[in-house]
């Protein structure tokens, strides 16, 4: 079909009008942000008090080292359990399984093989970790509630093995001699530093440990969360169909997960029994203390998160320290705070105040921001230094 050539030409005209222009209009570029405001003070903050922790047995007493020594291994059991359950959707029960383990390890390395026993603890984490392996071919043919009751069981079937081990006390247990105890690596040298018996070096030492292991969970676990694999945790979090269907190998991230968090609760199990120096088959084990507890403190605090666990565990803390004198109310009061929780926060304390405010201490969640681009200008270089000179003409 022809035109008449002024109609070509304006056609024309227009078209390398909306070429010049097509660029600026649809070029836009994104970019992937798992930053937030909050944040930018967290490792300030969080260096200042590791600084003050780390000096703080020279003038604090013993038994406010003994209280933080016990918030650093449920800080430890916490963030573990919150990585299984809260990503992974692993709701395991039998976390105990891990700690008994890393306990015994302790023992045996320490008592049989001559072992230091803070060598014994990172020798416990590995033990545990290839303990894991079989145990997880085991339960993940289990799923929901058949995986929780699996975990249990999986614990009581390790529990009922040690007790038959002689050598580490059988039934009733066994306790570190203070030959093994008041000579683990440190000891001396602390107390011809703080001037303090062998007893609170051990502790000091424990408490040094315990803090690191505290530290390095925190640590690994938001690394792991800020990684690409932390994204397909995300994403089987929110939907593990979905997360499949996406490409996320679903199995690999389990079995990662699920021998990270052995590993870890391991090593925690071997340092509450070096701080307690002794241990019996029913206390290693224990459901309610080494897992009911961790559960109400992820619970209580905002499962899915990492700050959750510290709140729970700080909260936990010092509902022992004020109401345990009061026994049965204390168990009250315990079960009372849980049950509120969940009612007006299900999502718990950190969930309610991070949606409420818009607050992360520790991001991990990914947004999607436009960058901004500045706009051309259609004049060029040397037509704006004209126009420039004719203004400034004008002017004079």
């Amino acid at each position: 079909m022809n035109f008449p050539g002024h109609l070509v030409k304006g056609r024309k005209r227009v078209a390398k009008k909306a070429d010049a222009t097509a660029p600026t209009q649809t070029a836009a570029k994104w970019r992937v942000s798992i930053e937030s405001p909050a944040a930018r003070f967290t490792l300030p903050a969080l260096l200042l008090l590791l600084a003050l922790l780390i000096v703080l047995p020279s003038f604090a007493s013993r038994s406010a080292l003994n209280s933080l020594i016990f918030v650093f291994y449920m800080l430890v059991l916490a963030q573990f359990w919150n990585l299984l359950a809260g990503y992974a959707g692993l709701v395991s029960v039998g976390q105990q399984a891990f700690v008994g383990l890393g306990g015994y390890a302790l023992f045996a390395l320490t008592a049989l093989a001559g072992l230091d026993p803070l060598v014994a603890i990172l020798i416990a984490g590995v033990i545990a970790c290839l303990l894991a392996l079989p145990t997880a071919l085991i339960l993940f043919r289990l799923r929901g509630a058949y995986f929780a009751i699996g975990s249990w069981v999986m614990a009581e079937v390790f529990r009922l093995i040690l007790a038959q081990f002689k050598q580490l006390g059988g039934g009733t247990g066994t306790s570190l001699p203070p030959s093994i105890t008041n000579q683990v690596v440190g000891v001396t040298e602390v107390k011809q530093l703080l001037g303090v018996s062998s007893p609170a070096a051990r502790e000091i030492v424990t408490y040094w440990c315990a803090l690191a292991l505290a530290v390095g969970t925190i640590a690994l676990v938001y690394a792991l969360l800020r990684s690409p694999r932390g994204l397909g945790l995300a994403a089987m979090r929110d939907s593990e169909e979905a997360a499949t269907a996406s490409g996320v190998d679903t199995v690999r991230n389990k079995l990662l997960v699920y021998v990270i968090a052995a590993a870890g609760t391991g090593m925690a199990g071997a340092l509450i029994y070096f701080h307690k120096a002794r241990i019996s088959p029913d206390a290693a084990f224990s459901v309610v203390d080494w897992t009911a507890l961790v559960i109400f403190t992820v619970v209580i605090g905002g499962i899915g998160t990492i700050e959750g666990p510290i709140i729970g565990v700080i909260i936990l803390a010092l509902t022992q320290s004020y109401l345990a004198a009061f026994g049965t109310v204390y168990l009250i009061l315990l079960g009372g705070l849980a049950i509120t929780v969940m009612l007006f926060a299900p999502k718990g304390l950190w969930g309610f105040v991070s949606e409420r405010f818009g607050v992360s201490l520790f991001p991990i969640r990914r947004a999607l921001l436009a960058v901004k681009r500045p706009r051309k200008s259609s004049k060029q270089p040397n037509e704006r230094l004209k126009h420039s000179k004719v203004r400034t003409r004008k002017r004079r």
